[in-house]
């Protein structure tokens, strides 16, 4: 298994030294011997778990080196224990500000150095795990939110006679019009989120047609003006249905949805409707909607016309016949109208792409609030747990136990470890030759076979084991459960579990 890397930044060798014997036993060490060295390490690689980084050094300090960790969003992934001999308040204070997860004080400790690093690199692992719970959690609401409104933009199109195709190329048809929009000017800044949450929306800018007579709807001839006034209702219709949706009014995905739905039949040049809207009055998103849906009206067929070119159909918007629009999108048009027709077969990017909900789900584990970062205070609560559990696991004298497969540490409840003559936090269980002479070759393989026997589906499993402690041998009841991920298919990611005594051993 590959062993989690530390690069420790220090101008002192023998510091540098002292650090290394410390941990080399556990990790891979790469050591820089000033801040310009270090961030060049650090533009190469992308394994690294955690950086050891004094403070005082030539040329660039251990807040040089944080101030480029952050401008790069390195430490988004890199940890960073800053370690020093200096204790002043105010350094402390502007290290904790700069995002750095704890402080080892010099002259060295070595059971404080490799107890913080463990922590550290723990807190991350699960920190990492916890991310992707966030992002899986988010990416399955809005694939379910997504699900509903296209299936709400199906229903429209059914009563309206539709082939049913049409939700689904106007949303091809609003991406590929937003990115080449994007690509030929700064006017309309918007962001992936921004785009993926129009192109949802503009599943229902139809979606007032709902309350319009099916003899309207399907006419196959052309609507009286009397019939023309009632279909135009249709756009403030849709708004109202989607304000009145008390409860999610105020959501950003409602608040896109009416602005495309009442404003998608505006006017560039103010003769549209309801609300004679001119110009940039209209919102992008709806100018942007709008194009896509008249260009699909024209190449579909309808009740009431055969299907145009897409040659002929792009000629007509551009020819001013099916109204007005932003001239920005009409050279879109001119110059794209081939690769539109191509986007029907075009996968659209996901409701809120992977990249946009792990940004969120990072932003909000490491948002800062009352000047104390996220990390800090998530290492005062991981403490706390650890205290928790400690007291609890003592008093029942059971030994509590956890193990992640990535980093390879096993953690055991300090009346456990003492129990058990071993140290609380060992990496590399299954090199370590004082737990393999106390659990014993037999049993650690018994051990290993438990959990390859579980599934995410079954991940609880019980036994018994011999094992040795200062008292002797005794019989072990023990209670695993493996911890698996969210992926497809979930990955094994390590176990927790317990055990206590049940009687002693039966000796000869």
């Amino acid at each position: 298994m590959q062993r989690e890397k530390i690069l420790i930044v220090d101008d002192s060798e023998m510091n540098r030294a002292i650090l290394t014997e410390m941990l080399e036993e556990d990790f891979d060490i790469l050591e820089a011997e000033d801040g310009y060295s270090a961030v060049a390490i650090l533009q190469r690689r992308v394994d690294i778990s955690l950086v050891l980084l004094d403070i005082v050094m030539p040329g660039m300090d251990g807040f040089g080196v944080l101030e480029i960790m952050n401008r790069e969003h390195w430490m988004e992934d890199i940890p960073v224990i800053m370690v020093s001999a200096e204790s002043g308040t105010e350094q402390v204070k502007r290290a904790y500000k700069m995002g750095v997860t704890d402080f080892i004080m010099r002259p060295f400790d070595m059971f404080i150095v490799r107890r913080r690093v463990m922590n550290t690199i723990m807190l991350y692992a699960k920190q990492k795990r916890l991310i992707n719970m966030v992002n899986d959690q988010i990416y399955e609401k809005e694939q379910r939110s997504n699900m509903m409104i296209e299936i709400l933009g199906h229903i429209v199109e059914f009563r309206n006679g539709e082939s049913g195709l049409h939700i689904h190329n106007v949303r091809r048809y609003t991406d590929f019009l937003l990115r080449d929009l994007q690509n030929r000017t700064d006017k309309y800044p918007l962001t992936e989120e921004e785009i993926s949450l129009i192109v949802t929306a503009s599943a229902l800018h139809d979606i007032g047609k709902i309350a319009i007579d099916d003899k309207i709807l399907n006419k196959p001839g052309r609507l009286t003006d009397e019939e023309f006034k009632i279909m135009k209702t249709h756009a403030e219709i849709g708004a109202q249905m989607l304000d009145s949706i008390v409860a999610y009014r105020d959501s950003r995905l409602v608040q896109m949805a009416y602005k495309i739905s009442r404003w998608h039949h505006e006017r560039y040049d103010g003769r549209g409707y309801p609300d004679g809207l001119k110009g940039d009055e209209i919102p992008i998103a709806a100018q942007v909607v709008a194009l896509a849906d008249v260009f699909d009206a024209l190449t579909s067929e309808r009740v009431y016309k055969a299907a145009y070119s897409r040659e002929k159909a792009a000629q007509m918007i551009l020819d001013g016949q099916c109204g007005t629009f932003n001239p920005l999108l009409l050279e879109c048009l001119a110059d794209g109208g081939l690769a539109m027709e191509n986007a029907k077969n075009e996968a659209v990017g996901e409701p809120l792409r992977q990249q946009e909900v792990r940004s969120f789900a990072e932003l909000i584990l490491r948002s800062k609030s009352n000047g104390s970062s996220m990390s800090e205070r998530a290492l005062r609560l991981l403490d706390y747990e650890r205290m928790k559990y400690n007291f609890f696991a003592s008093k029942a004298e059971e030994i509590q136990f956890e193990y992640t497969e990535n980093p390879s540490i096993l953690v055991i409840s300090p009346w456990g470890a003492e129990k058990l003559g071993v140290e609380e936090i060992i990496s590399s269980p299954g090199k370590d030759e004082k737990l393999k002479r106390v659990i014993g070759t037999e049993n650690w393989e018994k051990i290993c076979q438990w959990l390859q026997d579980t599934t995410p589906e079954n991940p609880e499993i019980s036994g018994r084991l011999i094992l040795q402690t200062g008292e002797g041998d005794s019989v072990f009841q023990v209670i695993l459960r493996s911890v698996w991920s969210s992926d497809t298919p979930p990955g094994y990611e390590g176990a927790i579990g317990k055990a206590w005594i049940s009687e002693p051993a039966q000796t000869d």
